[in-house]
């Protein structure tokens, strides 16, 4: 079973940005992903922040959150780590 992924406006406009060797790691991270966004080894629930979720990309990190109905995962946002968890 495969997700589909979502990217929030924001997202979209970060992963643009970066360069295409940093495109193509974090998409192979969203491909992984999409077959088990909830998997332990992939990602790590962020406490205190519902059911938002981040995977560690190198020094990014990817918030996202995971709509099993749906079989959607919402990407947040992209950015480093020490920037992407501001604001949320």
């Amino acid at each position: 079973m495969s997700y589909r992924f979502q990217l929030a406006g924001p997202a979209q406009r970060y992963f643009r940005r970066l360069d295409r060797s940093m495109q193509q790691r974090i998409a192979r991270r969203l491909e992984q992903l999409a077959d088990d966004p909830l998997s332990d080894d992939l990602s790590k629930s962020l406490h205190g922040l519902g059911d938002l979720r981040s995977s560690r990309v190198g020094d990014y990190r990817i918030v996202f959150s995971v709509d099993t109905e749906a079989q959607t995962v919402q990407v947040a946002r992209i950015g480093p780590r020490g920037d992407v968890y501001s604001d949320l």
